[in-house]
């Protein structure tokens, strides 16, 4: 009986360490596909990023450039935006507006939502916007990402396939300890 009132203090001092959250390098690339047909949808809500926190200034140097990179110099793709930033994630989700280009009227010529969940896996819904404006500032025409309920892993690039629109996405822990060196190898 006194091992069970043991443990259970124990379960109660510790457990709210588990779960609280922790912080992450979230980095992702949008491309199009240059290859796909574009499908144009209809323009992003007046309310596009729903009450989600805008990044601001907690933006980070991309680690990805090397991706950037060869993405750019491939003609099947055009990089549309590459944003880095750390992220405090936890069982609770987490919405981050993000945006590029010149507002107009409330609406950008990048915009869209990241909503990330951390568990065992990252559970990310993701929703973005390529608009086109006309000389009045009004979007005549948007291009949508839509990716739902997709379970990613973390520290490692994940590939997000939504048609002609595609997202790279990366979540690395910032506190976890990088994988140890392989012991050397013992000679006879």
């Amino acid at each position: 009986m006194r091992l069970f009132r043991i443990l259970s203090l124990l379960l109660v001092v510790l457990a709210p360490s588990a779960f609280a959250d922790s912080p992450y390098l979230v980095e992702m690339i949008l491309v199009r596909q240059n290859a796909e047909p574009v499908i144009n949808s209809r323009p992003a809500p007046e309310n596009w990023d729903a009450g989600a926190a805008r990044l601001g200034e907690r933006m980070s140097p991309p680690r990805l450039g090397n991706i950037v990179d060869k993405l750019s110099a491939d003609s099947s793709y055009t990089v549309l935006a590459h944003k880095a930033w750390e992220q405090n994630l936890g069982e609770q989700p987490v919405k981050i507006a993000i945006s590029d280009g010149q507002e107009q009227f409330g609406q950008f010529p990048i915009e869209g939502v990241l909503n990330l969940q951390l568990g065992r896996f990252t559970d990310i819904d993701a929703d973005f916007w390529i608009n086109q404006f006309d000389a009045n500032g009004s979007v005549i025409a948007s291009e949508h990402l839509s990716q739902h309920d997709v379970r990613t892993k973390n520290n490692q690039l994940n590939y997000l396939d939504g048609g002609h629109l595609a997202l790279l996405i990366k979540i690395t822990s910032l506190t976890a300890k990088p994988p140890s060196a392989p012991p050397p190898d013992i000679q006879d």
